[in-house]
């Protein structure tokens, strides 16, 4: 008879995703994991099949919850009379700024980032692609509400794309932003693709003299008159 598997809950997560933190993805055994979360090694393998298993599990938490509380944090900030600068940067640092600080302040920051993308590029992804079009709905509902007007060369899709590469950007900074450097570094990629930092060359004018073609002359061919005897 199988085995049923049980959900783990967001404690115990929280409890792996800082097994990991503390001993990395290599260092940690499903043995010290079972310890670190007041389990036996019995009873984790009911929640988890292996330790990529339960290092995928985390990873989903995290990011789910992470995009939750960006959504919070940006209402929370529009209640407050923010300007659409101030609510998108704030949810660009909620979504990206909170994993970032936790993950910089562990020994095993560049090989959990690395297995992140290796074990759990799919959720990476479909995480990416949610949060995007989030971040869409919410440039559409600032246009609505008048604080932020498009000057209709890019859409609203294109600006969130715009927005989530200058968060990921952040992230993955070299060298590694301080941890109270993030919010700034947020805002200021926000407020570059929102409002530009530099203003488009203007069209040169083309005149129709400056356009005013060659006309050839057609050639003529010279005719040998004859010689008079």
């Amino acid at each position: 008879m199988a085995k049923t598997m049980i959900k783990p809950g967001p404690d115990l997560l929280q409890r792996v995703n800082q097994a990991f933190l503390d001993h990395g993805y290599s260092g940690l055994s499903m043995v010290t994991m079972a310890k670190a979360c007041g389990f036996t090694q019995r009873a984790l393998y009911y929640y988890f099949s292996n330790k990529e298993d339960a290092f995928r599990a985390m990873i989903q938490y995290r990011n789910d919850e992470a995009m939750e509380l960006a959504r919070e944090a940006g209402k929370a900030i529009g209640a407050k009379g923010g300007s659409a600068l101030d609510i998108i940067a704030e949810t660009l640092d909620v979504r990206y700024g909170g994993t970032r600080r936790r993950v910089n302040r562990s020994p095993h920051m560049v090989e959990l980032n690395a297995e992140a993308f290796r074990r759990c590029r799919d959720i990476i992804i479909q995480v990416a692609i949610a949060f995007q079009a989030e971040l869409e709905q919410l440039i559409v509902d600032l246009e609505n509400r008048r604080m932020l007007t498009l000057n209709g060369r890019f859409t609203a899709a294109q600006i969130a794309q715009g927005l989530a590469d200058g968060g990921r950007a952040v992230n993955q900074a070299l060298p590694v932003i301080a941890d109270e450097d993030y919010k700034g570094r947020y805002r200021q990629a926000c407020e570059m693709v929102l409002y530009g930092c530099a203003a488009m060359p203007k069209a040169k004018m083309i005149t129709a003299k400056m356009v005013r073609p060659k006309i050839s002359k057609p050639k003529t061919s010279k005719r040998k008159m004859p010689k008079r005897k």
